[in-house]
């Protein structure tokens, strides 16, 4: 959504003009922002639209770190498609550094009780947790 719709200019023929806007971004769904540029020709009835090229956007620039209950991160693991296998190699000494680089590199927060995570053992299982700035889980 355009916050501040640029003014309307009058070109002369071959002129050019910079315009900037500031867009309001609503949603990080895609984490891609597309838009155009319209413009009249020389008669009302001449309209042109210009596709400018996509912007692309980090969506990890918009994930925070959150919390929530057991209770409501059960709810959201049933109802959102969360689990995905993904083959991960690290240097990490221990478990719990490589749960450390892990909730640093993703922005998340670590839903398991500290008292879960002591011991030594050959696996881990933590349930992380962000929150984008639009509010999204």
């Amino acid at each position: 959504k355009v916050v501040e719709r640029p003014t309307t200019q009058n070109l002369g023929p071959h002129g050019f003009h910079n315009v900037q806007c500031t867009i309001k971004v609503s949603s990080t769904d895609t984490g891609v922002i597309f838009g155009n540029v319209v413009y009249d020709g020389a008669h009302s009835t001449d309209t042109n639209v210009v596709i400018l090229n996509d912007v692309h956007v980090d969506i990890m620039d918009y994930i925070q770190p959150a919390s929530c209950t057991e209770t409501q991160f059960r709810t959201m693991w049933t109802e959102f498609e969360w689990e995905n296998k993904v083959n991960i190699n690290s240097k990490a000494k221990t478990l719990r550094d490589f749960l450390e680089q892990l909730m640093a590199a993703t922005n998340m927060n670590c839903l398991t009780p500290e008292a879960s995570l002591k011991g030594d053992c050959q696996f881990l299982s933590a349930n992380l947790y962000a929150r984008s700035v639009f509010g999204k889980d």
